[in-house]
This record gives C-alpha cells, structure tokens and sequence, in this order.
C-alpha cells in the first residue's frame, strides 16, 4: 500500500472527480480513497480507466456505509461498488462507522470476501480502541488498518499504539483539517526553515509518524503541493514541537456518538 494517497470525499461525480484523478495520477498519485457514501465510484472508475495505467500499480480503497451494513446487505453493496468502479478486484474495502450492533457482522462479509479473492485487504474507519477490541475478540482476520480523523490537533496517540501492538496501520482522513489550522505559528516557523508550505509540514509529520494520509484536493496546484513531501525531514525538535499541538479536538463525527 503506498505511503500517501488522495481522498475524494465531496468530489463531484463525472468531469470534476475525472479530471481530479487524471490529474493526481499523472503527478505520480498511485491510493485512490472512495466511499460508496461518495457518490463518485463511477467517476473513480472511469479515471482510472482513462488513465491508462495498469491496474496492479493502482491501490484502490472503498467502504461500505452505515445503512448497507449488516451481513447480506454488505455482500450487496459490496457488488453495487464493483459494478460502480468497473474492477474486477478491490485493494481495501473498509466499514465506514462502527454502526452499533450491525458492524460485527458487516465484518463477517468482508472477511468472506476476503477468502473470494474479491477484495485483497480488509480494514476499519473510525474504530476507536473499544469497537477494535470487540472486533478482535469476535474476527477470524483482523483488520489491516484503520482510517481516523487525525491531524496535529487530534493526534490520537493512544489509539496509534494500540493499532500499532496489534499490527494495524493507521490512515488520516482530513489530515490538514481542511486548513483549519494552516496559520498556526510553530507550523509557520516549521515550514519557512525547510522552505515549504504548512500543509506540506504537517503531511510529512504523519509520514513519519507512520501515518498514511490521503489529503483531498480538486485543485492541480494543491494536488501537486500535498505529493510534494518526499524531499526532506522534520528533526525530532520539530516533530515534538508539532505533537504538542494536540488538542484532542474533533471537527468530524464522535465515532461513539453517530445517528447517519
């Protein structure tokens, strides 16, 4: 799985969510993150396949939402987002939320699509540490990752190592916060001694926190901005001053307080 990707949450279906993925794979993009809850498989697919890359170097990621959920119904949701994307086989398929009551068995069908060879890899979104734990004491294949609201400001640490004691990776939707917090002074003072951007800063803080972020982006300039972190490193002085933002501060859902 690559180290950074692009989210399409809120791209629009047809010539804007194309151009977005002709654009972010033509600027060496290779994750690609949709939901069916998106409303833009058709489009995902349709870039991919204009885009002329062969499949195996892409890695493509959906979820199935909150009312698919349950074990018949996920299978079904599973095929209407095949049929959507027009693949053949999926690289991560998710349970969007952990949906009380319904998500163990949603996870039963992912585990059996696992074992079809449908979907290669099968995770979680927004499990805190209780709905893993539950999970894991009821799944036959744990979960692969698990894709969090986590940026400087909600850096979930605690979450982060119990992922990490029980081998799951740890994905960032909203990784800059949708540039809520881009003035920040300690990113400011951060950014103009590597002579980047805040949101390049703060991307490359989840790199090497072994995060993988899929920052979202329609924009050419920003799309080629958030893939262009490769080229330095935070010391570890800058990495603390960075982690020492936390707030514990959400600006999406409570993952234990969800009514969609």
């Amino acid at each position: 799985m690559p180290a950074f990707g692009l989210g399409v949450y809120k791209v629009e279906e047809g010539g804007q969510i194309e151009k977005t993925i002709h654009t972010a794979l033509d600027l060496g993009y290779r994750l690609i993150d949709t939901a069916s809850f998106y409303q833009n498989e058709e489009g995902v697919g349709q870039g991919i396949r204009n885009s002329g890359i062969p499949r195996d170097e892409l890695f493509i990621t959906t979820k199935v939402w909150n009312s698919e959920q349950g074990y018949e119904n996920t299978l079904k949701a599973f095929d209407d987002s095949m049929e959507r994307l027009g693949l053949d086989y999926l690289d991560l398929y998710l349970v969007h939320w952990p949906v009380k009551g319904k998500y163990l068995e949603t996870w039963r069908a992912l585990e059996e699509l696992y074992r079809q060879g449908r979907v290669k890899a099968i995770g979680v979104s927004n499990f805190k540490i209780h709905h893993l734990q539950d999970l894991l004491s009821h799944a036959a294949e744990k979960p692969v990752i698990n894709q969090v609201e986590l940026h400087p400001l909600l850096s979930q640490v605690e979450l982060r190592d119990f992922c990490q004691q029980n081998e799951i990776k740890v994905e960032a939707w909203s990784p800059l916060s949708r540039g809520r917090f881009l003035e920040e002074p300690v990113i400011g003072k951060i950014a103009a001694q590597h002579g980047k951007t805040p949101a390049q800063v703060i991307l490359r803080w989840h790199l090497q926190n072994q995060i993988i972020p899929i920052p979202k982006s329609v924009t050419p300039s920003r799309l080629k901005e958030n893939a262009d972190i490769f080229d330095f490193q935070l010391n570890q002085k800058e990495l603390e001053e960075m982690n020492g933002l936390n707030k514990d501060q959400r600006f999406g859902a409570d993952p234990d307080h969800i009514d969609f």
